[in-house]
């Protein structure tokens, strides 16, 4: 007797269909995405730098506020005024350090250019003279003037940044009085709009949180490498002391770099293999006492980041936006977690994403935020 071979049944068909058109037009969004974050990256990382800075001075803002002259208080639009103009002034100000630090590197480079091969080349001595040797052809190879006008040009782009930025804060500031009403229009319920805020609230004061703790510990950091090196007389000391200060705020990678930058330097220039221990071995126990030990005391829980998820963002980041890109990992990652936290769905990628697998629950928003980054009530 013949039987029938089983037939699909008719439903499973349109679904297993259905899964695969949202499978493809996933993969298509996110490379539409990565293209668009690729393409305008100029423009996405000032807007990005634009948006953390506005939430930074949204504390400074109230702060201003609440001053009074004699009887008067100070009004908001005066404050925010007053918050734009330090900001403005704030970057310009560390535009034109930077840049005239860049320029004294640069120079200095140019100058230690012939001796660089040959002192780092001295550092394979317990090597064969052949391996030596090889090392010491490989970096005079390297056509180092055009690697620095690489750099020269690049580094006129900072300026042009910095303005953007400004003016994207700016336009911040005058949209600021209209950001509730608008939230509340684009979500169509009050209570919505107002757990969408708090949300907000959380991020900003995460990121905050983050970048003042970030700051006073680079800031320490880069003072003693400042001390380090004019302990050793190194001539770019100022320098390394402003290159450590900002490498600092790129997680991992940044210490390492700065301490291997202040070995090379000093090798470079005094060129004895027993102070260059001593300078890397000092210049590893200051990163390593602040960014191991006091970073995460003074951090505690408020972030809750997974340390592989640092790197993975980081990589990518970094993949996509270069160096500024390694700059906001961290700020966008915090963002990523805190909106995957309150969203179910998303809540998973939350728990990857988190340092013990704990997320931050619906109880911890509710909690008000009685205190700014000035430790004053917010009441």
């Amino acid at each position: 007797m013949l039987h029938d071979p089983p037939k699909t049944s008719a439903p499973d068909r349109p679904a297993d269909t259905q899964r695969l058109q949202t499978g493809a037009l996933l993969i298509i969004a996110f490379a539409v995405v990565l293209f668009l974050l690729v393409q305008a990256r100029f423009v996405l990382i000032s807007l990005a730098t634009a948006i953390i800075l506005f939430s930074l001075t949204s504390d400074v803002i109230t702060f201003i506020a609440r001053q009074r002259v004699g009887p008067f208080r100070i009004p908001n639009t005066l404050a925010s005024l007053a918050a734009m103009v330090l900001i403005a002034t704030a970057l310009l100000t560390l535009t034109s350090i930077l840049l005239a630090q860049i320029n004294t590197v640069l120079v200095t480079t140019l100058t230690y250019a012939e001796r660089a091969p040959s002192a780092v080349a001295s550092l394979f001595t317990w090597l064969d003279d052949d391996s030596q040797m090889a090392v010491f052809n490989a970096l005079q190879s390297v056509d180092v003037s055009s690697y620095l006008r690489i750099a020269a040009g690049q580094a006129n782009g900072i300026t042009q940044a910095t303005v953007l930025i400004i003016l994207f804060v700016g336009f911040l500031f005058a949209e600021r009085i209209w950001f509730q009403t608008k939230l509340v229009s684009l979500v169509g319920d009050t209570q919505q709009a107002e757990r969408v805020g708090k949300i907000i609230q959380s991020i900003i004061h995460r990121v905050n949180y983050y970048l003042l703790v970030k700051t006073v510990i680079s800031g320490i950091t880069g003072a003693m490498v400042f001390v380090l090196a004019r302990a050793f007389s190194l001539e770019l000391a100022t320098s390394l002391g402003i290159i450590t200060f900002v490498l600092n705020f790129i997680p991992n990678i940044g210490s390492i770099v700065a301490t291997a930058l202040i070995a090379l330097v000093a090798h470079v220039e005094i060129g004895d293999p027993t102070i260059t221990l001593a300078v890397f071995l000092i210049a590893g126990v200051i990163q390593f006492v602040n960014g191991s030990i006091i970073d995460p005391m003074l951090m505690g829980r408020a972030l809750r980041l997974s340390s592989f998820g640092i790197i993975l963002s980081l990589a990518f980041w970094g993949a996509v936006w270069g160096v500024p890109g390694m700059f906001l990992s961290v700020p966008i990652m915090v963002m990523l977690l805190v909106v995957c936290s309150h969203v179910p769905n998303l809540r998973p990628f939350a728990v990857l994403l988190s340092r013990e697998g704990l997320p931050e629950s619906e109880k911890m928003l509710d909690q008000p935020i009685d205190r700014d980054l000035f430790g004053i009530d917010r009441d």
